[in-house]
């Protein structure tokens, strides 16, 4: 249709028709992949603040180089272990990030903040937990554009509801390179000679230490799928969703970094780069679908910004979120900010939450699905907040 036949056209119709037919829902089939990376990770890391000079004041060993981010802009860069992975998907504008953002659960519990989050309902009314919000999303969509799937050992608390949703266990990899059978073996081979009792107790030692710093890591990962499962898995979850589903859910643990996070490289840096080729390469076997496909990468909350004694981060608040797709309207970081120094910060030690999570989704899954006021109110009860994410 011409330009100018257009405007005719929309001029002789009526302000009704236009908002119940020219907007209503698209028909094409739109997809959704929302990826939970349970533990609360380092969003400051991931989009670093590089024109604060206060955080490279606070994080003497775990900053990112203002040399080593990828350039977004004046005020953040990116980790470079997403150089050739989600930054080619930025700089070609099919990617967005949205720093500030998360929940108004100030208890810093991984449990209750994943649950807030999951359930997608206020804080200050009694909850529904039997009610996640995806679940409601399907729920609401007509059955044509709603066929929901978890990829997960259990169904989470975001799809579970009204809806019958079916999940589905990812395989179980990236163990410990060394494990009790093979330490075994290890100490047998040294038995009768004058190491025996060092192998032994120096297996005892590792063992003890692994079980602490895994203790808390473990619980808070809820049998989620460690990154390096999530790069194996993510064509496989891309064709399920092509051929059947285009709601999906998956979590991905490992994100709780009290210690040795580490900068550019390290810890931190090894499951970014993993979580990065894994959603690089669900985008890649999507192909075509890619330009109807939205991802959402969220966390339960932040870091502290100050890095603590163990060269780590603990419990905080905000966090930084993911938008990816064909159709994002990415290569810029969206939503409200404010300067990172010292006075902005949340009870003097985290990011705000400046962009409440349940508005953003709920802006964003309106302009993808056409929904309208009402509708969102039904999954988030609240309404969205449009972003300019798609």
């Amino acid at each position: 249709m011409k330009r100018r036949t257009l405007i005719k056209t929309l001029a002789a119709l009526p302000a009704a028709a236009i908002a119940g037919q020219l907007w209503a829902a698209p028909a094409r089939k739109t997809r959704l992949l929302f990826v939970f990376m349970r533990g609360g990770y380092d969003a400051a890391s991931l989009l670093a603040p590089i024109s604060s000079d206060y955080y490279y004041q606070v994080r003497p060993n775990i900053a990112i180089p203002k040399t080593a981010a990828l350039a977004v802009d004046s005020d953040w860069g990116l980790h470079p272990a997403l150089r050739d992975t989600i930054y080619p998907l930025f700089t070609a504008g099919q990617a967005a990030f949205v720093p500030f953002a998360g929940t108004e659960d100030l208890s810093r519990s991984h449990f209750e903040t994943q649950d807030s989050i999951e359930l997608g309902q206020a804080l200050d009314r009694k909850r529904d937990y039997r009610s996640g919000f995806l679940n409601r999303l399907a729920s609401t969509l007509n059955a044509d554009r709603a066929n929901a799937i978890s990829f997960t050992d259990q169904l989470p608390l975001i799809m579970q509801g009204s809806l019958q949703v079916p999940n589905t266990a990812l395989r179980n990899v990236a163990k410990p390179a060394v494990d009790a059978r093979q330490a075994k073996m290890i100490a047998a081979m040294y038995e009768g000679t004058a190491l025996a009792q060092p192998v032994r107790d120096g297996f005892t030692v590792r063992e003890d230490l692994m079980k602490d710093l895994a203790g808390e890591m473990d619980a808070a990962n809820r049998n989620a799928i460690t990154a390096k499962g999530f790069e194996l898995e993510a064509r496989r979850i891309a064709k399920a969703m092509k051929e059947r589903y285009n709601i999906g859910f998956v979590d991905v643990g490992g994100w709780d970094t009290h210690v040795g996070q580490g900068n550019a490289t390290g810890y931190l840096a090894n499951r970014l780069e993993e979580l990065g080729r894994g959603l690089a390469g669900f985008a890649q076997e999507m192909g075509p679908e890619w330009k109807d496909t939205v991802v959402v990468v969220v966390s339960e909350f932040g870091r502290t910004f100050r890095e603590n004694g163990n060269r780590g981060t603990d419990h905080g608040h905000g966090s930084v979120y993911w938008v990816l797709g064909g159709s994002v309207n990415g290569g810029k970081v969206r939503g409200e900010q404010v300067q990172v120094e010292q006075p902005t910060l949340f009870q003097n030690r985290d990011y705000p939450v400046l962009n409440e999570y349940r508005a953003l989704l709920g802006g964003l899954l309106s302009r993808m699905y056409g929904l309208n006021a009402g509708q969102i109110e039904h999954i988030f009860g609240t309404p969205g907040r449009d972003l300019g994410l798609v």
